[in-house]
């Protein structure tokens, strides 16, 4: 047909029994005596633009020969009544009239009425004259074929809706879908990339059918890959297995095409192999599939047949047995109404023009001050601590210095001596002071109190570490200097010098090696030698196995090595009572102060260890249920010991002695403080954690047939499940989400669990909160029909009972990987998404294997995915209620959504996952909270 997009080609309704058309002919044109009308509903927009409404039949109207109209009786086939004209003076003079001014208004728009009734021609006319045939044979005697007759006729009026409903707004928001190179790319760019590809894998100047994805870059999905270059080939009408450079350029101009229409004929032309214009069941299915393995979904693979059957149930519900091209653009054009389980965040015009005061110009002084003025808000607790610290350090250093500066020892060995002395001075203060951080019971009551306003307490691990940074450079100044300088120096004194200001080393001056081999030089080295094995252990190349080393070297690397080597400093703090007993130059007891330095804090550190002893002992547990998720993670849900009371965010340490009798591990507490169980959960990360899973797997039993395939272990296993401890609880960054308005949770993959708690615990209150609320309002309508005189007392004792929550809104933003992921905490999903009633609980699901939406390779993913939810409300990728998005979060977006929504408001940020992104969570937090009154405040999980 003329006048028709390129992509209307394939659509088989030509096919509908009628009356031939020409291609060229008017709907209103038909042979025979009578003219048929139509009505046509335009509107004129202001950008002078035309949008048809509607195209229906005329009213049907006889007029006769005295000038009087009355309804024209229908035929049996409805088909369109004739106007029969008279030639009434009246109506003759009106309808002149009416000609007269209909005609000048025509003139100004009539092409663009030409197109766009040339444009929806056929619609009417096929619509028309299947409708009046399907019509016309079930009013008949119903001979062979008039079901399927009726189908055509209802698909053909389907498709004339379709067309009406094509507007330029969806045609645009389509634009955005159906990508086969991403957007982000610049197309001179991509191109010359790929000739540069075909230069590499082209064989006689050709390129192989295998080679194709890899010169696209669409290497990751080499199948979707092919079965587009097989679409390209049999638009050529030829089958190939290599092409040109000059081929390559003419698959590549279509591909990178930017008109939808052409990319979705792409796509039809990929699914319909056998080229008839109609895409059957099992094709679709086998586009769900090319698509699944494309964006490593299993599932959706092992489900494509359901997910097939679904499309054809809503695109095709005449059951012809397959669907068209519109058909196939209709739902692409309308997913967005499906997918309205998880809408956006909305902007509000007054949060909006709050956050325009931060565009201002500003001169460089005022950025910088705004900057200088924002860093001190943000972290002037951690500012005073570190410089009191380091005052301290430089008053012990500065003290000694000038103390031995008086000494006779000074005039031979000179400021080395002095140097070595100051050192000594602040190490015996750090090596005191490195234990405070890691009494996390101290720490928790402590951050608690009202001292939890002034110092960081959740920054306990990063000053520990701060501290101990401050020791290597303490022993490399004191060893260094009594090894490389002052040693030497009394070895080379005179025997005259060595009388008058070195005496206190005894009679006989001592030798180089005399000075090594004493008590001081032994005790001195073994603690330098310990330190650098527990130091270099603990570095993050070696905790977390970044170091790749032959066996059997490897055992050096991993938790298990920085756990032990770390109990070497038992060792080195009874190394360092005996070096500071024995000291060549102090004899005095009371001025030997390494035992006062360390008196409290190792008490202190000994009490809490011994607490963790006598506590896991007590709070005897017993697992309840046991369950290994894909993605190896690991359940563990146990009984709750009546005095462990925790706080949702907060977490406990476990120890398993199956695995190992010494090693304690930190884990999130995802059960919910109200709940009458503990639970954790696990990911194969180390050595412990995957020793730990094959512990419990061996105790587990293998899936009942018709139940989930997850490894499960209760109460009621046969075989024994491995004893557990644990301790806690302690105190974490999470844990004070109730003081903020509004809260963004975001977490990475296993870094979920902080904050799966914190939901639980949210979500148990809303429905507090409802119960209040249901029963204030049950016991005001009794007091009110009842008139007693008792409603005083109740509503003196209801505002005691009810809590109000602060917290007004949260947004849960999940990344992960893997698709199995989801399992982990498909039951709290659910559960919020159907009790949630208020929407205080926003959840957003991430799924970065799956291509960004738009992309050609999830966009059936993306239809099947609209599709089931708004038919049984789950959605196909994690299997709950919450919407799965693809790929990675734009996270600018997401920060402006939430400050625009929630003006004036004070958001905690939590978030638990690798540092990379931390970073960035960070910065962001910043800018937006230099643009307007909306704060932010960025908490990461330390453990």
């Amino acid at each position: 047909m003329r006048g028709l997009p390129k992509h209307e080609r394939r659509w088989a309704s030509d096919t509908v029994p009628g009356k031939a058309m020409s291609a060229g002919s008017s709907p209103a044109t038909e042979s025979g005596s009578a003219e048929e009308f139509v009505e046509v509903t335009l509107d004129l927009q202001d950008d002078d633009t035309i949008v048809l409404r509607s195209v229906e039949p005329a009213t049907v109207i006889n007029v006769d020969q005295e000038g009087s109209a009355t309804p024209a009786s229908a035929s049996g086939s409805r088909s369109p009544t004739s106007i029969r004209r008279s030639s009434s003076s009246r109506l003759r003079q009106f309808s002149q009239e009416l000609k007269a001014e209909a005609v000048a208004k025509a003139k100004q728009f009539s092409q663009e009425l030409k197109a766009e009734l040339k444009r929806f021609s056929w619609s009417h006319g096929h619509g028309s004259r299947a409708m009046s045939s399907a019509v016309a044979s079930v009013h008949s005697a119903g001979g062979p074929g008039s079901g399927f007759d009726t189908a055509l006729a209802a698909r053909a009026l389907r498709r004339q809706r379709a067309q009406l409903d094509r507007t330029r707004s969806g045609a645009q928001k389509a634009l955005r879908g159906l990508r086969f190179i991403s957007a982000k790319t610049n197309s001179v760019d991509a191109w010359n990339e790929v000739q540069s590809n075909f230069d590499k894998l082209a064989k006689d100047g050709f390129l192989n059918r295998s080679d194709f994805a890899q010169c696209i870059g669409m290497k990751d999905s080499k199948e979707f890959a092919l079965e587009l270059f097989d679409a390209l080939s049999r638009r050529r009408r030829l089958k190939m297995d290599k092409i040109t450079r000059d081929e390559l350029y003419e698959f590549w101009s279509q591909i990178a095409d930017q008109s939808f229409d052409s990319r979705l004929q792409i796509f039809f032309d990929m699914v319909d192999k056998n080229e008839d214009g109609r895409i059957a069941e099992e094709e679709v299915k086998e586009i769900i599939m090319l698509s699944a393995s494309a964006n490593k979904l299993s599932r959706l693979k092992e489900q494509a047949e359901e997910y097939a059957a679904l499309i054809m149930e809503e695109l095709d519900p005449e059951r012809l047995g397959y669907i068209e091209l519109w058909q196939l653009e209709t739902l692409l054009l309308q997913k967005d109404t499906y997918l309205n389980y998880s809408q956006a965040l909305s902007y509000t015009s007054q949060a909006l023009s709050q956050n325009l005061a931060g565009l201002r110009k500003r001169s460089s002084i005022q950025r910088m001050s705004t900057k200088l003025l924002y860093y001190l808000q943000e972290n002037w607790r951690r500012i005073w601590v570190i410089c009191l610290w380091v005052l301290i350090m430089a008053g012990l250093f500065m003290w000694k210095f000038f103390q031995y500066r008086q000494t006779k020892a000074f005039h031979v060995m000179g400021y080395c001596l002095l140097t070595a002395k100051g050192a000594a001075e602040t190490l015996k203060f750090n090596m005191a002071l490195i234990l405070l951080p890691v009494c996390r019971n101290t720490i928790t009551w402590l951050r608690s109190t009202k001292l939890g306003l002034f110092v960081p307490f959740d920054d306990n691990i990063n000053f520990h570490k701060t501290i101990a940074g401050a020791i290597v450079v303490g022993v490399i100044l004191h060893a260094g200097n009594h090894l490389a300088c002052d040693f030497p120096r009394l070895e080379k004194a005179t025997q005259i010098n060595y009388n008058n200001y070195l005496i206190e080393f005894g009679s006989d001056k001592p030798t180089y090696a005399d000075l090594v081999r004493g008590k001081e030089g032994v005790t001195g080295i073994l603690m330098v030698l310990l330190m650098l094995i527990a130091f270099t252990l603990a570095t993050r190349w070696f905790r977390r196995s970044l170091v790749k080393l032959p066996k059997p070297f490897d055992r050096i690397t991993g938790f298990n090595a920085f756990w032990y080597s770390h109990h070497l400093f038992v060792i080195v703090y009874i190394l360092l009572i005996i070096h500071g007993t024995y000291l060549y130059l102090v004899h005095k007891w009371y001025l030997k102060t390494t035992w006062m330095y360390l008196a409290v804090p190792v008490c202190l550190y000994a009490g809490e260890r011994t607490l963790r002893l006598f506590r896991s002992g007590f709070y005897a547990v017993r697992l309840l249920k046991v369950a290994i998720y894909p993605g190896n993670v690991l359940t563990l849900q146990m009984s709750k010991p009546p005095q462990f009371r925790y706080k949702s965010g907060q977490y406990m340490f476990v120890q398993c002695p199956a695995v190992s009798p010494f090693e304690w591990h930190p884990f999130s507490i995802t059960s919910a403080p109200g709940d009458d169980f503990l639970s954790i959960h696990i990911r194969q990360l180390g050595d412990w954690t995957q020793e730990l899973k094959r512990v419990f797997s061996e105790a587990c039993e293998a899936p009942i047939a018709g139940k989930s395939g997850l490894l499960r272990a209760d109460e009621s296993t046969k075989k024994s499940l491995p004893k557990l401890l644990i301790d806690g609880p302690y105190g974490a960054p999470a844990q004070d989400y109730k003081k903020y308005d509004v809260l963004l949770l975001v977490g990475l993959g296993i870094g979920a669990t902080p904050f799966i708690s914190i939901l639980k615990d949210l979500l148990n209150n809303i429905v507090k909160m409802e119960e209040q609320d249901s029963v204030s309002d049950f016991s005001r309508i009794s007091d009110q029909s009842a008139g007693t005189t008792d409603s005083p007392s109740l509503n003196r004792i209801s505002p005691k009972r009810r809590k109000t929550l602060k917290t007004t809104n949260a947004y849960f933003y999940w990344v992960t990987r893997e698709q199995g992921s989801f399992d982990w905490f498909k039951g709290v999903m659910n559960e919020v998404a159907e009790l949630d009633q208020r929407g205080v609980i926003e959840m957003h699901n991430y799924l970065t294997s799956v291509y960004e939406e738009g992309d050609a390779r999830s966009a059936l993913i993306t239809m099947v995915q609209a599709l089931n939810h708004a038919k049984n409300g789950v959605d196909i990728v994690s299997g709950t209620r919450v919407r799965t998005h693809f790929a990675r979060p734009n996270w600018k977006k997401v920060f402006s959504k939430t400050a625009t929504k929630h003006a004036n408001a004070r958001i905690g940020v939590f978030y638990c996952g690798a540092p990379v992104l931390a970073k960035e969570l960070s910065r962001l937090c910043y800018e937006f909270n230099q643009k307007g009154s909306t704060k932010f405040e960025f908490h990461k999980e330390h453990f």
